[in-house]
């Protein structure tokens, strides 16, 4: 698929008459924004008619306007990370593909391929990139690389919609909210009510228990493999019989949710694709958790542009996992996370503040060398198939980072309303001939004895 770049340009905010903001004004990242110092990359495929080039920028020009942040830069002030709003602009890259979208669809899970269709974020100083490719059949295909920083999954989709509405001539909804402060004051004093050492954060290397490094599950490794990544669809008749084999053993009253059976299956799936089952190793779950709809004392608006995730770290040994139930698996999911509600957020910034990570010398969990066996994000929720630039809703939304072994994506529900859900599973090769095996059985067979 040869991807011909026809122009880059930086396109800045365009504001109404009388309505200019000032600029070169510094805000602090939160103490959720600080801990994320990379890029996410999305693509996105509609088919014709497409909006013009001049349509887009326009419409992108507005959309920064709305959203500032997204046309700022990342600095350093009083000794930490912020960001600048001096309207410096977002990158705006035109291309063109001279094949059918059609007959390049099956590469676009070729890593390779689909990160040509959106712009790279190294040494990139826009906080906001995106590219626009055109494909012979006239469908268009916009990527975007976004700096995580700035903010999450959520409040990436929202800048985006309004990048849509505005190029529509629609207003733009949600309302974007801006504050950075209000919302994640601390207490005083600080009251750190639960454990954030080897959650959010760890000791640093060196000084972990040997006993603990022993029980990781080992990684499905080879000289020779490469991380594969496979697109799976689950119908509509099979996550029902997923709900339905759950809640066979559930033990209270309250049904399990789509997401806790879908992630409970894809759990034991994996676990069992690399080979540890019989094993005492432990496996865990590393589920991030949106904090707009947790948090209560203020409650933070959906508007709100930065980020807003924890995470729950759900974990059994490998025997316990597949020996079990559906259910005991989905049970393990829900507790752990429903733990990670408005107390819990407010205490992470408590701890923050308390000045323990620097006396203490912690390091956030992200850096640590070791990485959980599963990684689950779930953008069921984030509304990307809203994204609408005047030709009708995307018909494919596909997540394009770097594969990384055990990264699972829960995508949002397709256009088609079929009831099916899609998942992107990142694996080993080795592994991943395994768990395409596995993945559609409902039946765990006996675990080694």
């Amino acid at each position: 698929m040869e991807i011909v770049v026809q122009s880059s340009k930086v396109i800045k905010p365009a504001y109404g008459e009388g309505s200019t903001p000032a600029v070169d004004v510094v805000v602090p990242l939160t103490v959720f924004d600080e801990v994320h110092d990379e890029y996410m990359s999305s693509i996105h495929a509609f088919h014709p008619p497409s909006p013009t080039p001049a349509a887009l920028e326009a419409g992108l020009a507005r959309a920064l306007a709305e959203y500032r942040e997204w046309a700022g830069r990342l600095v350093a002030a009083a000794g930490r990370r912020a960001l600048l709003l001096n309207d410096a602009g977002a990158r705006f890259v035109e291309a063109t593909a001279g094949i059918a979208l059609e007959a390049a669809a099956p590469l676009l899970l070729q890593p390779a391929a689909a990160r040509r269709l959106h712009p790279s974020g190294e040494g990139a100083e826009e906080l906001m990139l995106v590219q626009v490719t055109r494909f012979a059949c006239g469908s268009l295909v916009v990527g975007h690389t976004m700096h995580h920083a700035v903010g999450d999954g959520f409040a990436m989709c929202q800048c985006l919609l309004a990048w849509g509405q505005c190029t529509r001539g629609a207003a733009v909804d949600p309302v974007p909210v801006h504050d950075r402060e209000s919302f994640f004051l601390p207490r005083h004093p600080p009251r750190v009510e639960l454990d954030h050492r080897g959650t959010e954060f760890k000791v640093p290397d060196g000084n972990d228990d040997d006993d603990d490094k022993k029980k990781k599950s080992p990684p499905c490794t080879a000289d020779n493999e490469v991380v594969v990544t496979h697109k799976v669809r689950f119908s509509r008749e099979f996550i029902s019989d997923l709900k339905s084999r759950a809640s066979a053993a559930a033990t209270t009253l309250r049904p399990y949710t789509t997401m806790q059976c879908l992630v409970a299956h894809l759990w034991r799936c994996v676990t069992r694709a690399r080979g540890l089952d019989g094993g005492e190793a432990t496996t865990t779950l590393h589920m991030a958790v949106n904090g707009r709809a947790r948090m209560k004392s203020p409650r933070v608006p959906q508007g709100y542009t930065g980020n807003v995730v924890l995470w729950a770290h759900p974990a059994a040994t490998a025997r316990e996992l597949l020996a079990g139930p559906l259910g005991r698996a989905a049970e393990v999911i829900r507790r752990e996370v429903a733990r990670v509600d408005d107390a819990y957020f407010r205490s992470f910034i408590d701890f923050i503040a308390s000045g323990a990570v620097e006396e203490e010398g912690l390091e956030p969990m992200s850096d640590a060398a070791e990485s959980p066996d599963v990684e689950v994000y779930c953008l069921y929720r984030v509304p990307f198939y809203d994204l609408d630039f005047g030709g009708g809703r995307q018909f494919l939304y596909m997540p394009s980072n770097q594969p990384v072994d055990g990264a699972v994506y829960i995508l949002p529900p397709c256009p088609q309303g079929d009831g099916s859900v899609e998942a992107l599973v990142s694996l080993y090769s080795r592994a991943m001939d395994a768990f395409k095996d596995c993945c559609f059985s409902l039946v765990v067979p006996d675990i080694l004895v």
